[in-house]
């Protein structure tokens, strides 16, 4: 067990999501891939290995991890950045509704002028100073 980050007290779980959380921050962190012992002992708290395993098979099966096979096991990577991931969510959530036009509308609008300025950028289209 990972001793920098205080165990949980007994009989506690965790809010829902943040254990896979957790195994994203360690995953993130590292710089290689990682099995599931390795994860496990990196996270606060006591895990099972089989808790360790479903965990990171979920986030496989969800598209955010890529895995290598290494020896009986497989190896677990991110397969994008902190930041890249959030754009992943926002995309995902923005397909769920089916006027987008609508929805990046409302999104633009609010956005906090120095954002939306920022998105201008990217998209290559300034606003004029004065706004």
């Amino acid at each position: 067990m990972n001793s920098e980050r205080p165990a949980e007290p007994p009989g506690e779980r965790r809010p829902g999501g943040a254990l896979e959380g957790e195994v994203m921050a360690v995953l993130q962190a590292a710089p290689e891939a990682l099995t599931p012992p390795q994860v496990r002992e990196q996270l606060s708290g006591s895990v099972a290995y089989s808790t360790a395993v479903t965990v990171l098979s979920r986030l496989y099966d969800k598209g955010l991890l890529s895995r290598t096979r290494q020896g009986r096991a497989y190896a677990y990577t991110p397969v994008t950045d902190a930041h890249g991931l959030t754009a992943r969510r926002m995309r995902q959530v923005m397909e769920t509704d089916s006027d987008r036009e609508a929805v990046l509308t409302r999104f633009v609008d609010d956005l906090a002028a120095g954002d939306e300025q920022l998105l201008r950028q990217l998209l290559g289209t300034d606003l004029p100073r004065d706004q």
